[in-house]
Formats: structure tokens, C-alpha cells, sequence
């Protein structure tokens, strides 16, 4: 059927991969990250705490006090292209457009700040993409990553006339594809360092215990992964949960205590990964390479070594091709 000369002109049709990740500040400046830290500590799946009670807390003290502090960390991280999990979420969406051609279109977001979720499904939706897979970034499954994003995604759609089909990408905490990713690309760094290590610590962002409590799986899926990956390698894994914020009790043990407590238990040469994170961010350069490595020399250390995450290396394009292949089955014909 031919449309009339004045109808709307029509995109061909096309499916499209979303790649979500947390997000960041636009800048490592104050301001920047008070907007950014509002957005985030606003949302109810992060913070399960009543609102009425809530809200004096972030914006009386949380909100005057923690933005300067997390700026300076934002500094020590930032590079020429921006936030390094913008500029790595940003590449790893190219890497996976030039190994899929015209086939999908694939584009990016962060569940907070930019570029943002709802703009992205629209502008997906716009360019022809009436299938789109979501794809948050978090192998092990979380409300307050993995639930908060597709929320964002399906909320953009109630807002629109002509609904794209959506499918969500499950957890993969526990893939062949994403432990061969990690084995090598943890094997191949090790062998890199000049020192042996005698410990390999898998440090995960730490959640609250009530979330155990309340049914959600990511601890189970961290110690899932912890224990298939300690599988394959050749060297003793601990696994240990970091990021603690606020009174509240949260998964242990902790990251700081526990690379605090290695130098006295006569382990003073450790490797450091963070098999949790798709990308290098604050929590694994400032958190972990800077301050973590302050920590265990401060306690007695004297060998230390942050991993790479799988960053848009090999190892990381190869599983997330494999496994967003297979969900694409179906609409795409070159999965």
C-alpha cells in the first residue's frame, strides 16, 4: 500500500539494544554532583525508607554535605572524554554496533542523569525500532539496579501512543559466557603483575541486609559467581561487599575491614577485582585502586593490585555479543 503524500514519512523497521548502566555526574564538580546524588538518593528503590522520613535527611544534611566529598572523588577518576562509566558504556555500545552492523541499532543510558533512559527508548522508537531489548549492565540481580532501570524504561512507556515491544535481559550472574569472560580477563592481568599474589579478593556493591531479608537474590547471585569464578582459578578468592552508606546493616563482610585485616592474618600481597561492575567507575578506581590500596598498606601491606573490570576489552565484547545475541532470537535473525 502506498501512504498519501502527506502522510508522516516512515522508518523502516528496526530492532534496537539498549545498554543501561547506573550513572553519573555531567561533571566532578559540586553542583553536578549534588543534581546527580538528588536524582539518585530520591529513588525509592534505592533508598527503602518512608518518604515523610526520608526527605529532611537527604536534603537537610545528605545533600549539603556529601556533594563536595564526592566531587574530589569525581575528580581523581575523571579523564579528557568525561566520566570513565560513560565514556566505557559509551564504547562498549560502538564496539557492539560495529560487530552487528545494520542489523540492530544499539545506543545508551544511565538510570540517572545522562543521557537518561526515557530519552533514549524515544529516540530508539523514533529511528524505526519498534523491538527494543533493555539491557541493564548488572550481572547479579538487584531492585535497586536492575528493577530501577527497566521501571524507568516502562514508565516511558506509559507515557507514549505507539508502544515499542520490549524485552528486558535477565541476570547473568552465573552464564558460562560471562565466567570465561571473567576467568580470562582476570588470568591475563594476573600474569601481567609483577608479584604473586596470595589472596584474590572479589569485592561487589554492597546492599543493605534487610534486601536479603526481603527476598531480593543479589547475595546469592554474588556468592554464585564468586564461587564458579574461585573455580576455574588458580590462586584463593575471598569475596567481600563494599560501598557501606548509612547506620543500617549491610552485607558482609566489608571490603575496607576485610582488606584492613589481611596484613595481621600474613597476607600482604593481594589482587583486588570487582566481577560485579561492567564497567570502571568511582567504586572501582577511587574506591577500591585509591582508597582501598590506603587502607591495606596503611594496615601492613605491601602488594597491591586493582583489576580491570571487563571494561569494552575483548573478553567483556565477546560475552556481552554472546548472551545479547541469544536474546535477541527471534527478532533479530542475525542472532
Amino acid at each position: 500500500m502506498i501512504p498519501p503524500p502527506d502522510h508522516p514519512a516512515i522508518s523502516p523497521r528496526k530492532v534496537g539494544v539498549l545498554l543501561i548502566n547506573l550513572g553519573t555526574p555531567d561533571t566532578p564538580e559540586a553542583a553536578s554532583v549534588r543534581k546527580y546524588l538528588a536524582e539518585f538518593l530520591s529513588d525509592p528503590r534505592v533508598i527503602e525508607i518512608p518518604r515523610l522520613a526520608w526527605k529532611p535527611i537527604l536534603h537537610g544534611i545528605i545533600l549539603r554535605t556529601r556533594p563536595a566529598k564526592s566531587a574530589h572523588a569525581y575528580r581523581q577518576v575523571w579523564t579528557e572524554e568525561g566520566s570513565p562509566l560513560a565514556v566505557i558504556t559509551r564504547n562498549q555500545a560502538r564496539k557492539l554496533q560495529e560487530r552487528w552492523g545494520d542489523g540492530v541499532l544499539v545506543d545508551w543510558a544511565m538510570r540517572y542523569g545522562n543521557p537518561g533512559i526515557g530519552r533514549a527508548v524515544r529516540k530508539l522508537k523514533d529511528a524505526g525500532c519498534e523491538r527494543i531489548l533493555l539491557a541493564p549492565l548488572y550481572p547479579q540481580y538487584c531492585a535497586a539496579t536492575t528493577a530501577t532501570a527497566n521501571d524507568l524504561a516502562f514508565a516511558t512507556l506509559a507515557t507514549m501512543r505507539w508502544q515499542p515491544a520490549l524485552r528486558t535481559l535477565p541476570p547473568y550472574h552465573d552464564e558460562p559466557a560471562y565466567i570465561d569472560a571473567l576467568q580470562a580477563s582476570v588470568e591475563r592481568q594476573l600474569a601481567a603483575l609483577d608479584f604473586a599474589p596470595d589472596r584474590l579478593l572479589l569485592s561487589f556493591h554492597g546492599m543493605p541486609e534487610r534486601t536479603l531479608h526481603k527476598g531480593d537474590p543479589y547475595h546469592c547471585h554474588c556468592r554464585k559467581t564468586s564461587r564458579l569464578l574461585a573455580e576455574r582459578l588458580g590462586i584463593r578468592t575471598d569475596t567481600a561487599f563494599q560501598s557501606r552508606f548509612g547506620r543500617a546493616r549491610w552485607l558482609e563482610p566489608a571490603t575496607e575491614d576485610v582488606l584492613a585485616a589481611y596484613p595481621a592474618e600474613g597476607v600482604r600481597k593481594i589482587a583486588i577485582a570487582a566481577p560485579g561492575f561492567s564497567a570502571d567507575c568511582i567504586e572501582t578506581v577511587e574506591e577500591l585502586g585509591i582508597r582501598g590500596r590506603e587502607t591495606f598498606t596503611q594496615a601492613g601491606g605491601t602488594h597491591f593490585a586493582r583489576l580491570d573490570c571487563l571494561n569494552e576489552g575483548e573478553e567483556g565484547m565477546t560475552m556481552l555479543d554472546k548472551i545479547l545475541r541469544r536474546e535477541l532470537a527471534g527478532w533479530w535473525d542475525g542472532a
